[in-house]
């Protein structure tokens, strides 16, 4: 464990669950502090328009026929090649999509707020975070939140540097940053 990682929690947790006879058979616990950095674009276009504007940014594969050919891939380069068939001309394709404010509309009986939570992002992107950093897993795709405020429709992210920095890696950090620029002019353009 780095300076940085945290509290280790084994002796607590495996003293305790010893005095109660449930044992850990060598499980550690770990916990490593993370700060979230939140970069918000607002627009004054009405929220069907950003909406639009965001999806247009983002490929819609079938995500039942993506993750079959994704399977199905024999090499590095037909799994690549079948990313790059789903992803947009900016690079990120949609995971899933959560309508938020149908939820809250739904007990207040109106028709706002509106709030859409996205995962976004790239397998391949994904792939050179993790690989430096196994836990960019946690963070990756990311979640774009774009939700209509009284003063604006918000497009939010959680920028993926300030997830990684304490992970204090160079190569993770420089796609991470990469990846935040890439999500930046996105938002950017979606709110224009």
């Amino acid at each position: 464990m780095s300076a940085v990682a945290g509290v280790s929690r084994r002796g607590f947790l495996g003293g305790l669950a010893s005095v109660a006879g449930l044992g850990l058979g060598g499980a550690e616990m770990t916990t490593k502090q993370s700060s979230m950095n939140r970069l918000t674009v607002t627009s004054s276009k009405p929220f069907e328009s950003v909406v639009a504007a965001f999806e247009a940014e983002v490929g819609h594969p079938n995500m039942s026929e993506f993750l079959n050919q994704l399977g199905a891939a024999k090499s590095y380069s037909e799994m690549e090649s079948v990313v790059q068939a789903a992803v947009s001309k900016a690079g990120f394709m949609q995971f899933a999509r959560f309508d938020l404010g149908a939820v809250i509309r739904k007990e207040n009986g109106r028709d706002k707020p509106r709030s859409l939570r996205y995962l976004v992002g790239n397998p391949l992107i994904m792939k050179e975070m993790v690989k430096h950093v196994p836990d960019a897993g946690s963070y990756a795709p990311v979640t774009v939140l774009i939700d209509e405020r009284a003063d604006a429709v918000h497009l939010s992210y959680d920028l993926m540097s300030a997830f990684l920095a304490p992970y204090e890696n160079e190569d993770a950090l420089k796609v991470a940053r990469d990846l935040d620029a890439k999500v930046e002019t996105v938002l950017r353009q979606a709110a224009a």
